[in-house]
């Protein structure tokens, strides 16, 4: 194999992750968007939330059934169907008069969403070379964190603009134009044509993916791996899930992907610019732009975990990225305390509230810089009313600062571990006929507690106060850490028959990865044909 894919390999796996773009610019873009739509269309919290949450109910749906129907109709037939979906939902938000209208078209693009993080990384994985398929799914996920950017980017360009939220929604039909466009040029997965029975078909498929210089033998060795796999797919069940063997990491991969959604991530990406302006970064426009700051901070701290998780391992990384991200939890709690003060955003009267950050989160409440007071909106007494903060006081100013700084570093340890190891490790912990079931479950977990999450966020800041609830997230992050540190096995330099052992008995599985390495060692040892052909089998992926 050559030390690098062909380039048509880089042609298809370019298009298809247009669907991870998408991904995380329709999941991105509301952060900016829902700043303006708010003061433009007078919207509560609960409405908000519901905007934002339309999205992910819309992915629930999708991730679910286009599992079923990706192996029905085959993967390009659903990323044709997703890319259609896209643009439907973009043309409903962009025309959208009414709050309704709004969430349905969040709605309909959450669907496209939820098909695109299903199939994406399940083409790329199916189409990919062995020797590659690890560096070629993960650039899906640097797709979504890319798309996430884009999409502040654009929310801080097209903020003061007339309609600029309608320009935001109805950039994202373009990338999905493209995307139809290339469709044409896409093979179908080779494990869905040998399905079908057109092995002849496959072969070619398989022939353009490994390149001219390599052998058809080693075509014909992955095809019969692929039929091998399928007959053991074919042959396992739901119910299988309840064998101790595959329950045991069926419970740390829906755990892993609970606590993902749980620590609140995607609040701070869905809500950072409204965050950001509750802490006092005055304008929408300022607030949207040190949003791009944040997003950048997941893209390039996404990059580096790829670099450096095989020579950490997962298991590290993800303790460091718990404990950082409890650090940064706290730290933004007490920011959040300078700011707002550690007070209920429910008060009877406007005039209980003593901190313009408070006072400018009650929808009923507006603040006066001149007098220092917050009175009612509709207040006639003074004409400097406002729901930003701009006038604030030095030991304000310092909690605002401290608001930013705490939430890059925790969204950077987000990025570095469990941003990314909850998938991979669902990807090694299954055995191959149980593995796309487990993880439609463990996904659905996923997608499940973020909608919780998002229509919760702003009504918790309202009620346990701004503090509280980072403090919260903090909690839950604590209880992930002590699951993570018992029940989480080190899967790296495991090859993926043996990582399945690691959860036989009852041994806590972070303690058996040296008797299952030394064994693997042993018997490796004993056979040098044997080995060679099982370190090919670890470096390349192969399963």
């Amino acid at each position: 194999m050559a030390p690098t894919p062909p380039k048509f390999v880089f042609f298809v796996v370019f298009c298809i992750t247009i669907g991870g773009l998408l991904f995380g610019y329709d999941t991105g873009v509301i952060s900016g968007a829902l700043v303006v739509i708010k003061d433009e269309w007078q919207l509560n919290n609960t409405q908000q939330e519901f905007i934002v949450g339309g999205t992910t109910l819309g992915a629930i749906v999708g991730g679910l059934f286009s599992g079923y129907f990706a192996d029905r109709w085959g993967r390009r037939t659903i990323t044709f169907l997703s890319s259609l979906v896209f643009i439907l939902g973009a043309l409903i938000m962009t025309f959208s008069k009414h709050y309704s209208v709004l969430i349905g078209g969040r709605v309909v693009v959450g669907l496209a969403v939820g098909a695109a993080s299903m199939v994406v990384p399940i083409y790329i994985g199916e189409l990919a070379p062995k020797e590659f398929r690890g560096r070629l799914v993960t650039l899906n996920v640097l797709a979504i964190t890319g798309g996430q950017l884009i999409a502040y980017l654009l929310a801080w360009a097209l903020t003061d603009v007339h309609n600029g939220w309608r320009w935001m929604f109805a950039i994202s039909a373009f990338p999905a134009a493209v995307q139809l466009c290339c469709l044409p040029w896409l093979p179908e997965s080779p494990r869905v044509l040998i399905r079908r029975g057109d092995k002849e078909k496959a072969r070619q498929v398989l022939s353009r993916v490994y390149g001219a210089n390599v052998p058809q033998s080693i075509v014909q060795d992955e095809m019969d791996s692929m039929e091998q796999s399928m007959r053991s797919e074919n042959a396992s069940r739901y119910v299988d899930l309840l064998q101790p063997i595959n329950f045991k990491p069926l419970i740390v991969a829906c755990v892993l992907q609970l606590m993902q959604q749980f620590s609140g991530f995607n609040t701070a990406m869905y809500y950072s610019a409204t965050i950001l302006k509750m802490a006092g970064f005055g304008s929408s426009k300022s607030a949207t732009q040190f949003s791009i700051a944040i997003a950048a901070t997941n893209m390039v701290m996404t990059i580096v975990a790829i670099m450096i998780i095989d020579r950490f391992g997962r298991r590290k990384l993800l303790l460091t990225s718990f404990i950082g991200m409890i650090v940064g939890l706290v730290l933004l709690g007490i920011a959040f305390i300078f700011i707002v003060g550690l007070v209920k955003i429910t008060k009877d009267t406007c005039g209980e509230y003593v901190k313009c950050g408070a006072c400018a989160l009650d929808d009923k409440c507006r603040w006066s810089p001149g007098s220092f007071v917050c009175t009612y909106k509709d207040n006639s007494i003074y004409d400097d009313l406002t729901d930003s903060c701009e006038s604030i006081t030095t030991r304000d100013r310092a909690g605002t600062w401290l608001a930013l700084a705490s939430l890059i570093f925790y969204v950077a340890l987000y990025a570095v571990g469990l941003g990314n190891v909850p998938w991979l490790i669902q990807s090694e912990i299954f055995a191959q006929g149980i593995r796309s079931k487990a993880g439609s479950l463990a996904t659905a977990t996923n997608w499940v507690s973020n909608f919780i999450i998002s229509v919760t966020f702003l009504t918790m800041t309202l009620h346990i106060t701004a503090s509280g609830t980072f403090w919260l997230y903090a909690g839950i992050l604590l209880i992930g850490l002590v699951f993570v540190f018992f029940m989480v096995p080190e899967t790296k330099g495991l090859k993926l028959e043996d990582v399945q052992k690691l959860f036989v008995g009852n041994i806590a599985a972070y303690r058996r990865r040296r008797e299952v390495a030394r064994k693997s060692d042993s018997d490796d040892s004993d056979q040098d044909d044997e080995d060679a052909g099982s370190a090919k089998d670890v470096v390349v992926g192969r399963d």
